[in-house]
C-alpha cells in the first residue's frame, strides 16, 4: 500500500506517517544536529507544502513534531491544512551527535583528523552519538502515543532522518547499525506505518518532493538532518 492509498480505519486500523523535514538553510555545511536556529530553506518550505499536498484527503486527526525549528516548519502546512494544532514531542527529536556544530561530511577528510578518532571506535552503538537502541525506544514510544491519539484514523509525526530510519529498521527487523548513505529516508519523505490494533501490518514509503531534493542533500555522515 502506498502512503496515498487511504485505509478505511473501520476494521481497527490506524496509520502513523513519519515525515522527515525539508531542506535546511545551512550554507556553512555544519552538522547542526539539535542546535537551534536552523530553519527550512526556500526549497525546504516548498517541500513542506508538497508533503502537505500529498497528504490531502487523508484522515489525519493528530499532528506531532520534533521541537526543532525545521520540523515545526515542515509540520505547519499539514497542520494548517487539517485544521490541527502541532503537538511538540521531544521523543522525535534529532539524534544526539558528538560532531554537532562541526563540518563533518563523507569525503571531507574528517576521518583523517586524530581528534575525531576517539569518537569513532564503535560504529555499532554508535560511539559518536546517541545509541541506536535508545533512538528506537523513544521513537516507538512516540509512535505508540500518536497511534493511540489517532485511534481508527491517522497521525502525522514530523521527525528527522536517523530517528525515522531507526524506527523503520526496528519494525522491519533489520540491524540498527548501518551505512548512513543507504538510508531510504529522503528530505520530506513519508514513511507510513499501518497498524492493526497495536501491531504494524505494513510499512510504505514515498517521496512527494523527490524532484526538489538537491543531489548533495543526503551526503552527510550522520544525523545533521
Amino acid at each position: 500500500m502506498s502512503s496515498t492509498d487511504k485505509p478505511t480505519g473501520h476494521d481497527g486500523t490506524t496509520v502513523v506517517h513519519l515525515l522527515r523535514h525539508g531542506e535546511v538553510h545551512n550554507p556553512e555545511g555544519i552538522l547542526y544536529g539539535r542546535l537551534p536556529g536552523y530553519h527550512l530553506s526556500d526549497i525546504g518550505n516548498q517541500m513542506a507544502e508538497r508533503a502537505a499536498k500529498s497528504l490531502a484527503g487523508r484522515d489525519i486527526t493528530h499532528v506531532v513534531a520534533s521541537p526543532l525549528e525545521r520540523a515545526q516548519e515542515t509540520a505547519k502546512p499539514s497542520a494548517d491544512a487539517f485544521g490541527l494544532d502541532i503537538v511538540t514531542d521531544d521523543r522525535v527529536i534529532e539524534a544526539g551527535n558528538k560532531f554537532e556544530g562541526k563540518h563533518f561530511g563523507v569525503g571531507d577528510g574528517s576521518l583523517r583528523k586524530p581528534r575525531m578518532w576517539r569518537h569513532l571506535y564503535d560504529p555499532f552503538s554508535p560511539s559518536w552519538g546517541e545509541p541506536y537502541k535508545d533512538i528506537a525506544v523513544r521513537m516507538l514510544a512516540a509512535m505508540h502515543d500518536a497511534r493511540e491519539a489517532a485511534a481508527g484514523h491517522e497521525a502525522l509525526v514530523v521527525s528527522h532522518q536517523l530517528p525515522v530510519w531507526t524506527a523503520r529498521s526496528y519494525v522491519e527487523g533489520r540491524r540498527l547499525w548501518h551505512d548512513p548513505r543507504r538510508r531510504q529516508c529522503s528530505l520530506a519523505s513519508v514513511t507510513t506505518f499501518t497498524y492493526a490494533g497495536d501491531r504494524v501490518v505494513s510499512v510504505a514509503y514515498s517521496e512527494p518532493a523527490a524532484d526538489l531534493v538537491p543531489v548533495r542533500a543526503d551526503k552527510k555522515f550522520a544525523a545533521g538532518a
